[in-house]
Formats: structure tokens, C-alpha cells, sequence
């Protein structure tokens, strides 16, 4: 027989308190900021594994004495005869309502500030959009398993591993903060353990392969092939063959980065790997291909090379067409191939590490090196000389001016 009645639970919850009925249910009256009553809850003590634990049975205005006796007895029956986890479970019940989508979304929006840098912070949640999104999407964040992120990084494990690791890492940071929110009765498997390469994953042997470099003899026939079908990632390619870019920086490039007239493209700082602005001048072969990105342009996108939904493409897009094409090759080897050819043809290396953004190694060298090898507008750099004809050979044979096609002036009409 429990110790409270309704008539003395209708007198308690005008004064704050805590008023037990035995068997662990108790009566909370907490005071309000004048000293008064305020919010009173049902709460019944349960013990599991020798721990005790407080759960909410509703408030004592809407949950009778009654009520509450026969939810506390349920608990306890599912606690000591059934062996149940029932926190967790309300947990879970609660993690049913966040989808891992929501809870990306909000880790990285609390945690912008804390960024090495704005591009990183882009590149942290497009991984999630491309590779973790489709499959875990709309799961909720207490659902999820091991089982569940092995089916999300077992396409790219072998063919971007480098990639591959980071979106598990982003992922198991995604569901440990939902379970940090109450969203999650568990911590995300762990890295150590069945994530783990040579346990869940298989181990990574590929990443060297995967970086194979194209001849560059065989780069002029291999544009031809790809001129075949015209799309944003086969002209997004193009680009980056011609410039010597890396994939990053030709995926996130936007109009607004292109001086036509002055032919040139000024790379901010945040799109670089190593976080400074950088130059390129472009050759006719490099302004053609401009030429029907912007015949292709979409009126909602600010990127030159959309991808899906108007937003800058994902990383394994490149890749994609080249594999789609039956290349074994990596879209980073076509910088070894300009590298090769540039070297061939007698250009200096001070002019093609310049080309390609790279730091200079020698520090003395790097404190005395001002020059962009840009030249000026009545004569011509050797950078300017190296990407003509880079472009040229690309392209097998002379583009002339003639051949490039003018873009139009937007802000005309």
C-alpha cells in the first residue's frame, strides 16, 4: 500500500517538495521563482546493474495517483523481469525524431566558428551530402550502426580512401554529439573497432594505384574521347587539364574568379590547398572550354561546373568520368603529366611549380622569389608562354583566336 493518496496528492502540489509513495515513486514539486509552487512531476527510482536511476512518469496536473502507481510498476517489471534497457529506450524514442541529416546540419552549424577555414567547413558537410546523405539521410541518429556506415564507405573505401576515412570520422563525430544531445542511447562504433580497417572494412591497398598518372603523349586523344558526350563534369575536367588546377579548386570555381578579357583566373585564398590566392592565365584552349560552360550556364548557380541542385560538384564527380570512360587513371595525375611534358619541352622547374601552386622548397629561394612569371599586359610571362602551349598540345594542334567562342555580356540587355 503506498503511502500517498490523491487527496493528499492534490494538497502537495501547492508546496514545494519531494513526497515519497514507496517502492521508488515519488512526487517533485519544485518552486517557482517567487517561492511557490511550481511544476510538479512523477518520478519513479529504478535500479539496473547496480545503478539507480530517476524516470519521468508526467506530470502530476495530468497523471493521476493511480496512473502514475501503474507506470511505475510496468517500469520496474520491465526493468527486473524483462531485462530491459527502458533509458535507453526512451532515448531512442526521442533519437527517432532526429534524422542524422538534422543532427549533421546542426553539429556543423554549432561548430563553424571552430573551422581551420571557411572552405574546410564547406568541404566537412559536402562529404556528409555526398557520400553519408543518401544512405543515412533520413535514418535516425539512434538507429544507426555499424553495419549501417560500412554500407556508406564501401563504395569508396579502395577508390578515394583518403576521403573514405575522413566521412567515417565525420559521421562517428555526427552520432557522438546526438548521443551527447540525449538523441542517441550509444557513443558511434568506434574507429578502433569494428570501423576499423582489416575488422568491419577491408584493408586500404589501393591508394597508391589509384593515383596512376596519364602519359601525357596520350592526353591529345584522350580529349578527343572526352569532347564525345559534353556535360559539366567532362568540361570541368577539360579544365583542369588545361590549367593544371587541382580538382577543388576547378569543382568550387565561380564566374565571378574569371577576368576573360584580361584572361586570367584568380583562385581565392580559401579554395587553395595551401590557403593563398593563386593565378592562372588562360590559354584559347582553356577560354573555349569557358566558352560552353557558359552556353551551359544555369541561371540559379553561381558555380561554373554545377552539380547537383546548382551546388558545386562532389569530388568523386571527376573521377566518375574517367572511370566512365575505362581510365584507370587519378584526375591528381594530370598535374604529373603536365609536369612531364613541361619538363620535356625545356621549361623551366621554377616556372612549372610556380604553374602549379606549389611551395618553393628552399626557404632562402622562397624569400628572394617575388616574381608570378605573368609577365605584363605588352609581353607575355613565362606561364602565360607554358599554358599556351600546354593548351595547344592538348587540344592537338593550334586553336586560333578565331576558333574560340566569344562569351556574351551578361550585363547587356
Amino acid at each position: 500500500m503506498g503511502r500517498l493518496t490523491a487527496t493528499a496528492v492534490k494538497a502537495n502540489l501547492l508546496k514545494p517538495g519531494t513526497y515519497q509513495d514507496g517502492d521508488g515513486l515519488f512526487l517533485k514539486v519544485r518552486a517557482d521563482r517567487a517561492g511557490g509552487a511550481g511544476s510538479a512531476q512523477w518520478l519513479v527510482r529504478i535500479q539496473r546493474d547496480g545503478k539507480r536511476q530517476d524516470m519521468g512518469l508526467g506530470s502530476a496536473k495530468t497523471v493521476t495517483l493511480a496512473q502514475a502507481r501503474a507506470k511505475a510498476d510496468e517500469l520496474r517489471n520491465a526493468v527486473k523481469v524483462g531485462k530491459r534497457d527502458v533509458l535507453a529506450e526512451r532515448k531512442d524514442e526521442a533519437a527517432a525524431k532526429i534524422s542524422f541529416r538534422v543532427a549533421a546540419r546542426q553539429y556543423h552549424a554549432e561548430n563553424e566558428a571552430g573551422w581551420k577555414s571557411a572552405v574546410y567547413g564547406r568541404q566537412w558537410l559536402a562529404s556528409l551530402e555526398n557520400y553519408a546523405f543518401p544512405k543515412l539521410g533520413d535514418m535516425p541518429t539512434g538507429a544507426i550502426a555499424a553495419a549501417d556506415i560500412i554500407t556508406v564507405l564501401t563504395p569508396i573505401w579502395q577508390e578515394i580512401p583518403e576521403t573514405a576515412r575522413q566521412v567515417r570520422n565525420r559521421i562517428c563525430a555526427v552520432l557522438d554529439y546526438a548521443h551527447a544531445k540525449g538523441w542517441r542511447s550509444r557513443e558511434a562504433p568506434s574507429g578502433n573497432g569494428s570501423l576499423k580497417a582489416g575488422r568491419g572494412l577491408p584493408r586500404q591497398v589501393k591508394a597508391r594505384e589509384n593515383r596512376k598518372a596519364m602519359p601525357y603523349v596520350a592526353l591529345p586523344g584522350f580529349i578527343t574521347a572526352l569532347r564525345r558526350k559534353p556535360s559539366f563534369g567532362r568540361l570541368a575536367l577539360e579544365l583542369l587539364i588545361l590549367t593544371g588546377v587541382r580538382s577543388q579548386e576547378v569543382r568550387l570555381a565561380t564566374w565571378a574568379e574569371f577576368d576573360l578579357e584580361a584572361r586570367l583566373w584568380t583562385i581565392p585564398a580559401d579554395h587553395m590547398k595551401r590557403g593563398k590566392a593563386h593565378i592562372v592565365p588562360l590559354s584559347d584552349a582553356a577560354l573555349a572550354v569557358l566558352a560552353k560552360a557558359d552556353a551551359l550556364r544555369l541561371s540559379e548557380s553561381y558555380v561554373v561546373f554545377p552539380g547537383v541542385a546548382g551546388k558545386p560538384m562532389s569530388d568523386m564527380t571527376l573521377l566518375k568520368v574517367l572511370r566512365d570512360m575505362s581510365e584507370p587513371f587519378h584526375v591528381h595525375g594530370f598535374r604529373s603529366a603536365l609536369t612531364d611534358w613541361a619538363a620535356n619541352e625545356g621549361f623551366a622547374d621554377a616556372v612549372v611549380e610556380a604553374a602549379l601552386a606549389h611551395k618553393t622548397p628552399d626557404a632562402v629561394q622562397a624569400a628572394y622569389r617575388r616574381t608570378t612569371y605573368l609577365g605584363t599586359p605588352g609581353q607575355q610571362g613565362a606561364r602565360v608562354k607554358l599554358m599556351e602551349a600546354w593548351g595547344r598540345f592538348c587540344v592537338s594542334g593550334p586553336v586560333g583566336k578565331g576558333s574560340v567562342v566569344p562569351l556574351p555580356d551578361k550585363k547587356a540587355g
